[in-house]
């Protein structure tokens, strides 16, 4: 008894102690979580003071889940480019007359076009020749689907490019032409057609610029020999059926080339092929001018030596050993510039103002790309073993 009275009064203080500390310690809990509230809002507590911000009805399932929605901005060079040029890009129906035991007319193949031009309440359109090739009717359809019945206003095999013209009235945006000069490997482009015909119209392809200057090898009339070297722009960007006669497009929405090919085979991919904007562009002017593409001309039918046999090198031709390359003339139209400078069949064209000719395709490519209606043409070539030269005055071709 004695040490329990001692020991109440010892212990009753200890009591006191101890809520005093409670209560100190609850306060400064409080306090703190007020301060951590006011401080940190957004770690732990929203709204109704419950965790997260959920309400206590969609804690009870009352209400959906809150749906945070985020706007995402991804407008690039790419987007606003292929946003400028994309609806000056066409797409054009090649439709061709029937046969004996087919009726009427059908669809022989779909290309693609490029808006270029208004005036005079006509709207001009640039693709390639083997687009718009043997077509009885043209139609054009654009990007929003109209169909307008189209017109050939001229086409060129040799550059592979043509122009038709339909009724401006529906036509909204026109094309807007960069350099092909200022191009560099490894530029970002997009490529803008109809891959495959119109289903997929509009369709937008992104690569760069793989190659420049490009040279590929042409056979125009189907005879297995090398008529003529196009000079492209090589690309990655997909270019596909359907697309040929499309846009090829800089990041400034720029076009800078006409699509025309690509090469197609099982061990190739990636290789597109466009004809330099700053090429197309004074063939371009000339079909939409005269129907035509207006070249110098010489008047003659030639031959490359290369393709003679040697006997006739030697016996005909009369060439020295040391000469195994050039064009031979294997005819002269009357009154033509050949003509009228003295050249005759037979004849070996071997320099063209001092640039060596090996082949016809050099001097097709001397004549038509360096040298216009009206200009001198000094040529060295071979008449009878010897080494001859004259200079021509070309003249435009009337036929």
């Amino acid at each position: 008894m004695g040490y329990y009275d001692q020991d109440y009064p010892t212990n009753r203080h200890q009591k006191g102690n101890r809520g005093g500390y409670f209560l100190a310690a609850l306060t400064g809990v409080i306090i703190g979580a007020l301060l951590v509230m006011i401080a940190f809002p957004r770690l732990g507590f929203g709204n109704n003071g419950l965790k997260g911000g959920i309400t206590e009805e969609q804690q009870d399932g009352n209400s959906e889940n809150v749906q945070q929605n985020v706007e995402l901005n991804v407008t690039s060079a790419v987007t606003e480019a292929a946003e400028k040029a994309g609806d000056a890009v066409v797409g054009i129906t090649n439709i061709q007359q029937g046969n004996f035991w087919q009726q009427g007319a059908g669809e022989a193949g779909t290309g693609s076009g490029v808006l270029y031009k208004k005036a005079n309440g006509k709207a001009y359109i640039a693709t390639n020749h083997h687009v718009v090739e043997g077509a009885n009717e043209l139609e054009v359809t654009l990007s929003n689907g109209k169909k307008l019945p189209a017109t050939l206003k001229g086409s060129d095999v040799w550059t592979d490019l043509a122009v038709i013209e339909v009724d401006a009235k529906e036509v909204g945006t026109i094309a807007e032409f960069g350099k092909s000069a200022a191009l560099k490997p490894g530029e970002p482009v997009i490529a803008i057609g109809n891959p495959l015909g119109l289903q997929f119209s509009g369709s937008v392809t992104q690569g760069i610029i793989s190659g420049l200057e490009r040279t590929i090898e042409i056979d125009i009339d189907e005879d297995g020999m090398v008529d003529w070297n196009a000079e492209v722009i090589q690309t990655d960007a997909a270019i596909n059926p359907g697309n040929s006669g499309g846009a090829l497009v800089n990041l400034k929405g720029q076009v800078i080339g006409i699509n025309s090919m690509k090469i197609a085979q099982n061990a190739v991919e990636g290789i597109g092929l466009s004809i330099p904007i700053d090429t197309a562009i004074p063939i371009i002017e000339d079909l939409e001018k005269y129907g035509e593409v207006k070249r110098p001309y010489m008047g003659v039918e030639l031959a490359s030596v290369e393709e003679i046999s040697q006997y006739h090198q030697r016996n005909t031709l009369k060439l020295p050993s040391k000469v195994i390359s050039g064009v031979a003339i294997t005819s002269v139209r009357r009154n033509s510039p050949a003509d009228k400078a003295g050249l005759k069949e037979f004849d070996v064209i071997v320099e063209m103002d001092g640039e060596k000719i090996k082949d016809i395709v050099g001097l097709r490519r001397h004549l038509y790309n360096r040298k216009d209606i009206g200009d001198k043409l000094k040529i060295k070539y071979y008449r009878g073993g010897k080494v001859n030269e004259v200079t021509m005055t070309l003249a435009g071709e009337t036929f």
